[in-house]
């Protein structure tokens, strides 16, 4: 399915998020401070698509690895590592099999990668097993509500419930794919059986200004700034 999706995103598009001067969890990263200093930390990126969230990283010091599932969004990560002139390993895996050694990262990040596509009871483990004592975990997903409030077969949230909770936690899509969307106690339940201290969570809404998001159309600008569209959440490994 993400080999289909990549064809529509094009590198032009990949090109523009890699250029973007601040870190943006579509709030900015400046709002929220969930990353902190970055300089010098080792970070693994689970499911980084076209890698553009380690590129920032990158950029303020950060030695980044990006890893993904899909062919053909990590060859449109490399020809931007080319364009941009930002280098860093990318490796074609899944985030709940890692060809790595454990304790080798600082911090593990998903922007909408692992954090969406991959069974949480197989991917959180596998972040706290790549995490060093003190390791941080940060993912930005779906809102638990908005993903209530989509109606079967996809499309905008409505303004009532649509689903029923229980059914959500693998979710089949009407193109083909599987999304996983928890409610947060089967979420905090699964970060802390791996290990990790929950830190915060995070429930975002659109800012005031905001116009309807022109690839994800899962809400309206308007729903989202009403109602909690993302949920970002940070954990940690006690030393």
């Amino acid at each position: 399915m993400w080999t289909r999706t990549n064809v529509k995103y094009t590198d032009q598009s990949a090109e523009r998020a890699w250029a973007a001067e601040e870190i943006a969890w579509d709030v900015p990263e400046v709002d929220l401070g969930v990353l902190g200093d970055v300089d010098g930390l080792d970070v693994v990126e689970l499911g980084c698509g076209t890698a553009y969230f380690s590129a920032w990283l990158a950029r303020r010091g950060a030695r980044p690895v990006g890893l993904d599932v899909t062919p053909s969004q990590l060859d449109t990560a490399r020809r931007c590592q080319e364009r941009f002139g930002i280098s860093f390993p990318l490796i074609e895996a899944d985030a709940a099999d890692v060809p790595l050694a454990g304790g080798g990262f600082d911090l593990a990040i998903s922007e909408y990668g692992a954090s969406l596509w991959c069974d949480p009871a197989r991917w959180v483990p596998e972040a706290a097993r790549l995490l060093r004592p003190g390791g941080r975990l940060v993912f930005l997903t779906n809102s638990v509500l908005v993903a209530l409030c989509v109606p079967d077969g996809e499309g905008l949230a409505q303004e009532r419930l649509l689903r029923p909770q229980p059914t959500m936690y693998r979710m089949q899509l009407a193109g083909g794919g599987v999304e996983f969307h928890p409610g947060h106690g089967e979420w905090i339940r699964i970060l802390r059986s791996s290990g990790f201290t929950v830190d915060a969570l995070h429930e975002l809404h659109a800012p005031p200004k905001a116009r309807d998001h022109p690839y994800y159309e899962l809400a309206t600008a308007d729903w989202a700034r009403r109602w909690p569209v993302e949920d970002l959440w940070v954990a940690h490994l006690p030393f």
